[in-house]
């Protein structure tokens, strides 16, 4: 951890020696892998004559040690851009006063659910959660076709897996599910979940073999790992839950991209979001495979077209501990 460290703040000083101010950069801190990054960021310079030095995460920090790093440079910002591949810590750093206000007008297709009201910052792209049924397990008439299908008994709670939702997607869902329902209706649903019997596991991932092997007749999971098992010729297929006229829709998780508070290159820092934000980038990301489906709703790759959940992503933040604190008394004892 202290080695981890310890990169970090030579990485940040050597992008200071190297001239972090020029008219001519942006520094952009990403947790988005480079192999995705790489070309749009050389198309960005090719576009604008402006240099972007990247900084990217590493297995031994993710997304917290860049969120880390910013926060330990708060007098001297060395970060023009952060990339985020969620949204939870980017409004912290929202909480915490480290980001600008800035509105893309290429971002003036995204839903208003994917930007904060006053511009501190803007989503696109992302994965969605699915159920991913087994279909040699259920014919086509069975398919389930919302969340709540979890709890009304329509199937055996032994014919169902979720991720342990105090973790990862699954405890932004929880939040999710919050937010729409409030709090009391969120935390029965959970409830009823549990004394149902629904299997609960160590993650998307698990969740999806079990459904590719027969294991459950449905698995909630991710795109990325649904798309995974689909790939693999598992018998399986994805439903996206709840995309009915008036329907809560399913959560999507995009990335964010934000400008940093008192950040040296800002007038290049808003070329930068605007490149990153615009729809010609999100169909790129998508058609390499970074992300699933589009915040705008145009579909992805495989021809989806998704509903997402008309929330926006602050009142999800909003009920991120409320909903986590319950998950651990309701699956945890």
């Amino acid at each position: 951890m202290k080695t981890v460290w310890m990169c970090g703040i030579l990485a940040s000083i050597c992008l200071i020696l190297a001239g972090c101010g020029s008219k001519d950069e942006v520094v952009v801190y990403t947790a988005v892998e480079q192999v995705y990054c790489q070309e749009l960021f050389e198309q960005f310079e090719k576009e604008t004559g402006i240099h972007v030095r990247a900084v990217y995460d590493t297995e031994a920090n993710k997304t917290t040690g860049l969120v880390n790093r910013i926060i330990a440079e708060t007098d001297r910002p060395v970060c023009d851009v952060f990339w985020n591949n969620e949204f939870i810590q980017t409004i912290a750093l929202q909480e915490k006063g480290l980001l600008d206000s800035y509105v893309p007008e290429h971002g003036a297709d995204i839903p208003e659910a994917y930007k904060d009201a006053d511009g501190y910052w803007t989503a696109f792209g992302g994965r969605a959660r699915v159920m991913l049924v087994n279909t040699e397990l259920l014919t086509e008439a069975e398919y389930p076709q919302s969340l709540f299908d979890f709890v009304n008994g329509k199937y055996e709670g032994e014919d169902l897996a979720l991720a342990y939702p105090m973790f990862g997607t699954t405890r932004t869902q929880a939040a999710a599910v919050y937010a729409w329902l409030g709090e009391e209706k969120g935390r029965a649903f959970f409830q009823s979940a549990a004394d149902q019997g629904v299997q609960i596991v160590d993650g998307n991932s698990v969740t999806k073999d079990m459904a590719a092997a027969g294991q459950v007749k449905i698995g909630f999971t991710d795109t990325d790992d649904a798309k995974d098992a689909v790939n693999d010729g598992a018998p399986v297929v994805m439903i996206f839950p709840d995309q009915e006229e008036g329907g809560m829709g399913t959560l999507i998780t995009p990335s964010t991209v934000a400008l940093i508070h008192n950040c040296p290159n800002k007038e290049n820092g808003k070329k930068l979001i605007e490149f990153l934000v615009s729809a010609e980038t999100e169909k790129a990301l998508i058609e390499e495979g970074f992300f699933d489906v589009s915040v705008r709703g145009t579909g992805d790759s495989d021809g989806f077209r998704v509903k997402g959940m008309d929330l926006n992503l602050r009142e999800i933040y909003l009920m991120l501990d409320i909903a986590s604190k319950d998950m651990e008394e309701i699956f945890l004892r």
